[in-house]
């Protein structure tokens, strides 16, 4: 070989080397366009996105004391948007404001043998720190959402907040067995001393003031929106005996993406068909995928044994009364929020103490805000896919037919959040002390799946979400260890027939 031919060869080993490098770089370049953003580059930490909703508590009614929880335990003082008398008179707004009221029912027009009348004589009904941990049912559902949010106008764009105490109050009239036939229970709220175990999570870890239900009804379509990003149109539980909507719900995308999930059921056999209410059971997967449906023993034994998956979902204690709904009669109250809470408390505690407490968020929240009074409006939103509601109630009485069907107006279709719902967002990875403004829809936590894994959007409405980023801080981990919470108590009086 001559030196011409030698030097030849060098040069086209040279340029081809040179080009192959090329070619890799690009690869790599364009795989890291294809999977991956500057907002989930730091998302790559979290391995394990754990989402429990308990039930029926609203915002106002759990943290509207917040702030006093603070000033009374060292806490530095935030905006946080509460009930207006707990919050400081000097500092970060909104500052302190009077007890908020609902005009209540006129005496004249007494039960029985009336429904509750609200006129010039109405007495106002102010906020009511509640002793029992226990209270009657007030009703979350369509046509009562919609009253709460306008009384004399409920098909109005326009919120006025007054109709709550009005529906706590025809509801338990055309109920019977209840008490509070003056509805007083919707202006009931709780505070640090009732719940110290989420009162300490929400202010070390994260929480928000502008979380919102997707929907303004009731438990079951709330739910369709937490696992689908839609209700499929459906305002009310599927009919007995109807078959599963066929939507792709978030585990639908994670299966098909290969990416490990499991749901832990804590009463097993309220999940299991026919019965209809859990929400496992208002879509296809559960039926699809059942090895996917275990036991909530299960999520410690994962835990202890390192198995944990990357998509937890916790199927609240509905029949065993660890749900935290409010009670329904005095012969089986239940509902204690305490009860609940510590049940809560035991798998925050044991995540905490494992080895996956290291790659994991845990997001509890609540699947609507259960009737009770609320301050701020349901907001704007978008419909997920432009079906409006196709089982509103025609009628007759006392079932229908629902406001919606008699006339329109904005809030009769999918274009509003429902009411404000509690929100902590438990991680190592969870800025300290950290309150979010931001106005979200708890379909929020299905972007997070979507965004963390790559995932496409299931519906219009879980695409405009935020992504969750905002809560952490994945540069400086704030809780490499975790604090020690207190224990919850459960002792708390538990009683339905009179208040507070």
């Amino acid at each position: 070989m001559t030196d011409k031919e030698s030097k030849g060869r060098l040069f086209r080993r040279t340029i081809c080397g040179t080009i192959l490098l090329a070619l890799v770089v690009m690869w790599s370049g364009c795989r890291g366009l294809v999977n991956s953003n500057p907002s989930s580059e730091g998302l790559g930490q979290i391995n394990h996105i754990i989402v429990m909703a308990q039930e029926n508590r609203g915002l106002d009614h759990y943290f509207g004391a917040l702030r006093q929880y603070w000033a009374a335990n060292g806490f530095q003082d935030e905006s946080f948007d509460g009930l207006p008398q707990f919050n400081p008179a000097s500092g970060a707004s909104p500052l302190q404001g009077a007890i908020p009221t609902n005009p209540g029912c006129d005496p004249a027009f007494a039960f029985p043998g009336n429904d509750c009348t609200i006129d010039s004589r109405s007495p106002a009904v102010g906020s009511l720190h509640m002793i029992s941990m226990c209270i009657e049912n007030p009703s979350p559902f369509w046509n009562e959402s919609h009253v709460d949010f306008n009384l004399s106008n409920p098909l109005s764009g326009t919120p006025t907040l007054d109709g709550f105490v009005w529906t706590a109050a025809h509801d338990a009239r055309n109920t019977p067995g209840f008490s509070d036939v003056t509805g007083q229970r919707a202006m009931a709220f709780y505070d640090g001393t009732d719940l110290p175990y989420y009162y300490f999570l929400a202010s070390n870890f994260a929480t928000s003031d502008r979380w919102f239900s997707p929907v303004m009804t009731r438990t079951q379509a709330n739910r369709m929106y937490m696992l689908a990003g839609t209700s499929a149109g459906h305002v009310y539980p599927l009919p007995n005996g109807a078959p599963p909507l066929n939507n792709s719900t978030i585990f639908d995308l994670l299966q098909g993406a290969g990416i490990s999930w499991k749901v832990y059921v804590t009463d097993l056999d309220f999940a299991t068909p026919p019965i209809q209410d859990s929400s496992l059971n208002m879509f296809a997967t559960a039926a699809k995928f059942p090895q996917n449906i275990v036991p909530i023993s299960q999520f410690m034994t994962d835990l202890s044994k390192g198995t944990l998956p990357a998509v937890a979902y916790i199927d609240p204690g509905y029949n065993s009364g660890r749900d935290e709904h409010p009670g329904l009669d005095d012969n089986a109250p239940g509902g204690s929020i305490q009860i609940g809470s510590q049940f809560v408390s035991t798998l925050i505690n044991a995540l905490m103490q494992s080895t996956s407490w290291k790659d994991s968020v845990f997001i509890l929240t609540f699947d609507e805000f259960g009737g009770f009074y609320e301050h701020v409006a349901p907001q704007p939103a978008v419909s997920p896919d432009g079906i409006k509601p196709m089982d509103l109630l025609q009628g007759p009485p006392p079932n229908g037919p629902d406001i919606c069907v008699v006339n329109s107006g904005p809030t009769c279709d999918f274009v509003f959040t429902g009411y404000r719902v509690p929100l902590i967002v438990v991680s190592p990875f969870t800025r300290k002390h950290f309150v979010s403004h931001t106005v979200a829809d708890y379909t929020a936590w299905l972007k997070l799946v979507e965004t963390r894994f790559g995932l496409p959007r299931l519906t219009q409405r879980d695409a405009a979400q935020m992504d969750m980023t905002e809560f952490f801080d994945f540069t400086n981990v704030p809780w490499k260890t975790p604090p020690t919470p207190p224990a919850q108590p459960t002792g708390g009086a538990c009683y339905l027939d009179h208040l507070p």
